[in-house]
């Protein structure tokens, strides 16, 4: 799943301000070695940190319908993962490294929840929005300081970039038929005689809409 949202931030920095330009998008650590190589404008979306955001937990299972209404199958709620990652620009001249930063934050601040229509197939099936937090305050462990001394390279003006995603934890399973015929309930008198049957009908029956079941 993390190879998707590559993708979809790849796909997002190639647009807005940035659309038709030739600058190179990289996942790459911005070691001191990588950097050295460089020889040609790049934006870098380093991810540096992956960890479960505890607070979106949810319980209890979705019901999944079929083209009647008919519910099939159940799926649990999916674990949010935060997706941390270090925006930097990487040019001959701070100012343009400037320019390629400013054109990054105009695509991504109208970017702040992404519809599902617009994410790859895997996270589109889901049916949820995926949040995107641009330069917010940092709440991860590691400081950015601690990154960059990490790296061995040298502190510079970076985007820090935070894609919430969902990751399915477990697999959908089949749910119980759907109820067709009424309750027949068996009646006895006080004396162990019988008094015969009855059939209670499911007022639910005839709704396909919803979830029949036995009263």
């Amino acid at each position: 799943m993390i190879h998707e949202v590559d993708a979809l931030l790849r796909t997002l920095l190639q647009g807005g301000a940035l659309a038709g330009s030739d600058i190179e998008i990289a996942f790459d650590a911005p070691t001191k070695e990588w950097s050295a190589r460089r020889n040609a404008p790049v934006l870098d979306c380093y991810l540096y940190d992956i960890r479960e955001d505890v607070k979106r937990r949810e319980r209890g299972a979705a019901a999944i319908r079929d083209g009647q209404g008919i519910v099939v199958r159940r799926r649990r709620p999916p674990r949010w993962f935060r997706l941390s990652y270090l925006l930097t620009a990487w040019t001959k001249r701070p100012e343009d490294e400037h320019r390629l930063l400013s054109a990054a934050l105009a695509t991504l601040l109208p970017r702040e929840l992404l519809p599902p229509d617009i994410l790859p197939e895997p996270l589109a099936e889901l049916g949820l929005s995926v949040p995107l937090t641009v330069a917010g305050v940092q709440t991860e462990a590691r400081s950015l300081a601690e990154i960059w001394s990490a790296l061995g390279g040298t502190l510079k003006p970076s985007i820090d970039l935070v894609i919430t995603v969902p990751f399915p934890a477990y697999p959908d399973y089949d749910a119980g038929p759907p109820v067709t015929e009424g309750t027949l309930v068996r009646a006895r008198e006080i004396d162990g005689a019988e008094d015969g049957e009855r059939m209670h009908q499911s007022r639910h029956l005839d709704r396909p809409t919803t979830e029949a079941h036995a009263r």
